[in-house]
């Protein structure tokens, strides 16, 4: 199971990392409702080094990006989800609109983003670039987002 960490101890576990020789690999996002295509996702990004940080969007943020009726799951449960995961070894909340932050705390070896991204458009592969590291995208499972999910509950139960 991975741990969700503040970033003071994510950035002190980086380290540790580092001197390991680990290939660290960083994605972001809300994640709240977690489906199959959010697992897929993961478990492609999670290959792509030795540990995975998921830097996930706090409660405030996410209200900001998606409108007031989002998040559903609140933050505490969407990190101890995503830490759950297999592929998932450690979780971090930012409270910024972009994980820029975060990224340039921890500097990933490896930054992933999904496929609806262009390699141009992806917040901190500069700081990624100038550390040595790379910058990849992922393709989504088609017909899966929480956003579809929220849509049909709506459309089904009436708004």
């Amino acid at each position: 199971m991975g741990i969700v960490y503040t970033q003071s101890e994510l950035f002190v576990q980086r380290n540790r990392w580092k001197e390991e020789g680990k290939t660290v690999v960083f994605t972001n996002g809300v994640f709240d409702i977690l489906h199959r295509g959010h697992v897929d996702y993961l478990s492609k990004a999670k290959a792509l080094g030795d540990i995975l940080v998921v830097g996930l969007n706090s409660d405030a943020s996410v209200k900001r990006i998606k409108g007031d009726l989002r998040p559903i799951v609140r933050q505490e449960d969407r990190a101890f989800v995503l830490a759950g995961l297999a592929s998932v070894d450690a979780v971090c909340l930012f409270e910024e609109d972009t994980p820029f932050n975060i990224i340039s705390l921890i500097v990933p070896d490896v930054l992933v983003k999904g496929a609806d991204y262009t390699l141009d458009n992806i917040v901190g592969r500069d700081v990624v670039d100038a550390a040595g590291g790379f910058v990849r995208t992922i393709e989504f499972v088609s017909d899966r987002s929480s956003s579809s999910i929220v849509d049909t509950i709506l459309n089904r139960f009436g708004k």
